[in-house]
């Protein structure tokens, strides 16, 4: 006769693990993020002078440093990784101001960005940094 704990254990084991790899490669593996990151500051600036410097990477891509002028927007795309450790920051500097915010974060924005086609919306301005999952409501989620 089987012996009950050699049975039930494995047929537990694959009701658990199959749907979380199901869902797994479903929501996350194959999901395209676009981030948003647009300078709404307010610019006494010349024409043609920038207004907002902004340095974007995660732990294995750099970005590099963006110069950018009023309106202007900086987009990129993500993909979750297997662990969800998936993570892009950016650091932002504007006349004597700054601050570093986590413009994508695996485990935060893997459900709030999809309502917006898949994007995190951010906005740069006077008194912070901005997140909107709809762009219509905006929340200042990184004061100065």
């Amino acid at each position: 006769m089987v012996d009950l704990k050699q049975f039930a254990f494995p047929m537990l084991a694959f009701f658990v693990v199959c749907p979380l790899a199901i869902a797994v490669s479903e929501d996350l593996l194959f999901i395209n993020y676009h981030i948003h990151v647009t300078n709404d500051l307010p610019s006494d600036l010349p024409p043609g002078v920038p207004s907002l410097h902004l340095h974007c990477k995660s732990k294995d891509e750099d970005l590099g440093e963006k110069v950018m002028f009023k309106h202007e927007d900086y987009t990129w795309d993500a993909k979750i990784n297997l662990f969800r450790t998936t993570l892009f920051f950016c650091y932002a500097w504007w006349e004597g101001k700054q601050q570093y915010f986590e413009a994508f974060k695996a485990t935060r924005d893997e459900h709030r960005c999809r309502i917006y086609h898949n994007s995190c919306l951010w906005s740069v301005r006077e008194d912070g940094i901005y997140f909107s999952k709809d762009s219509l409501t905006w929340y200042n989620e990184y004061p100065w």
